[in-house]
């Protein structure tokens, strides 16, 4: 912590003095609210993270192009290892949040979906949750994981649930919908984070933001009804159902990664893959429940 501090210190983009405080929440990353005289300012201190498909520049570089399109808050200054953005005074959304403006989350998630790809510049990057996690199986099994003999199951899972996917249109997703990633200034909502950005079909930022905070099958119709403006046929929801299933599965093997490769203060990697663990087996009696034992 007293290097942390000491770093920010040393930063050439405070006007006079400043005050630091810690900032809680990240799951891989350290953050720190700074006051100058010039306002607020967050500090996210981040490295390269290849395990987790994580590059710092690319993070930085869509910061910039979803500030530029509206979504974001300003990236003030940047360095290798720490970004400095605009403090936006909002409150971070919960589950509950989620849960009770599908509508409202509908319409921002359309909006960045289709005005992000226009401001993104420099090589492109693809998240297709399907290969990355088989990307984090091997890192699992190499890494001797305990949770290695898993692997063929949950790899024959993510199997069925990409060949249950149907065919959709290209656009930039931000692929981390957890709650925290959410802030609502009481007027519109903004969205954070940026580390898993990246060209996708619509489906995994939809099913991600029902599985995160724990939607039930009327509000996930609603949050597609209002994307696609009109309901959704049984194989859209096949696909989302199944796409939900698939967003549990790369939460949990994250979890089984970060276990092997990452120690943030105050977080419980293998707790956080119980959790995911758990969420998952429930997906998945609904989606069988739903689409016949045969879909996985």
């Amino acid at each position: 912590m007293k290097e942390a501090q000491e770093k920010i210190s040393t930063l050439p983009c405070w006007t006079g003095a400043i005050s630091v405080e810690p900032l809680t929440g990240g799951l891989s990353n350290e953050s720190w609210l700074v006051s100058d005289a010039a306002g607020r300012h967050v500090v996210r201190f981040g490295r390269d993270y290849l395990f987790h498909h994580v590059i710092r520049d690319r993070e930085i570089s869509v910061a910039r192009a979803a500030h530029e399109a509206g979504f974001a808050p300003k990236v003030e200054y940047a360095e290798p290892g720490v970004m400095v953005s605009a403090f936006l005074e909002a409150r971070t959304w919960t589950e509950a949040d989620m849960r009770a403006q599908p509508e409202r989350i509908a319409r921002l998630l359309h909006d960045f979906h289709h005005k992000m790809p226009a401001e993104i510049s420099g090589p492109g990057f693809i998240f297709w949750v399907f290969h990355v996690i088989r990307d984090y199986a091997r890192t699992i099994r190499q890494g001797g994981s305990s949770h290695a003999g898993d692997l063929p199951r949950y790899l024959a899972l993510a199997a069925k649930l990409e060949q249950a996917q149907t065919p959709l249109p290209i656009v930039f997703g931000h692929n981390d919908l957890l709650p925290g990633n959410f802030l609502d200034d009481g007027k519109r909502l903004w969205l954070i984070d940026f580390e898993y950005a990246g060209f996708n079909t619509a489906m995994f930022d939809l099913a991600g933001a029902a599985s995160n905070s724990g939607m039930d099958d009327a509000t996930s119709q609603l949050l597609l009804s209002s994307y696609f403006g009109g309901k959704a046929d049984p194989a859209l929801l096949r696909s989302f159902d199944a796409m939900q299933c698939a967003s549990l599965l790369r939460e949990a093997m994250w979890a089984m990664v970060s276990e092997l490769h990452l120690n943030a203060p105050g977080v419980d990697y293998e707790a956080y893959t119980r959790e995911n663990l758990a969420r998952l087996a429930s997906a998945l009696d609904r989606y069988r429940s739903k689409h016949g034992k045969t879909s996985s």
